[in-house]
């Protein structure tokens, strides 16, 4: 069986998250949207869109696992899925090691990263969420070792 195409890998993650909105109440393709274009703007490959696309799907309980597993995709983009989907409870330094030890997936979590810290978004957020939020994002980027 042909692995998915980067269009149809899109369709599949708009679709699983078209119900789901951002912590501001946007559609939450928009974020995915962002991540991939970031993944792209940096210089990344197909499977690394790819990734960008699914980086949330299995967390947000969007797609299972089992679908993930079964998916017409190549290894390495499940591999970084997987790496991206932090697990409830996990602590953060396991998180991030995990990203750091697969390959291709910093650079997917970094634009992650970027979208989630842009200043538009956490403006429309309440003090309390955006300071929590900038700060989590902060000890993210220094355990992944993406300074400033």
């Amino acid at each position: 069986m042909p692995h998915l195409t980067l269009a149809e890998v899109e369709a599949l993650a708009r679709e699983a998250h078209a119900t789901q909105t951002d912590k501001a109440g946007r559609p939450y393709a928009e974020h995915l949207s962002a991540v991939a274009a970031g993944v792209r703007a940096r210089g990344g490959s197909d499977a690394q869109i790819a990734a960008a696309w699914l980086h949330d799907a299995v967390e947000d309980d969007a797609l299972s696992r089992e679908w993930l597993a079964a998916a017409p995709l190549p290894p390495e983009v499940k591999a970084m899925v997987l790496a991206l989907t932090k697990e409830k409870g996990e602590a953060l330094d396991a998180y991030t090691a995990r990203i750091l030890a697969t390959p291709g997936a910093l650079l997917v979590k970094e634009s992650d990263l970027a979208h989630n810290a842009d200043p538009a978004r956490l403006a429309v957020l309440d003090g309390p969420t955006r300071a929590r939020l900038a700060a989590k994002y902060a000890t993210v980027r220094r355990l992944l070792g993406l300074t400033a």
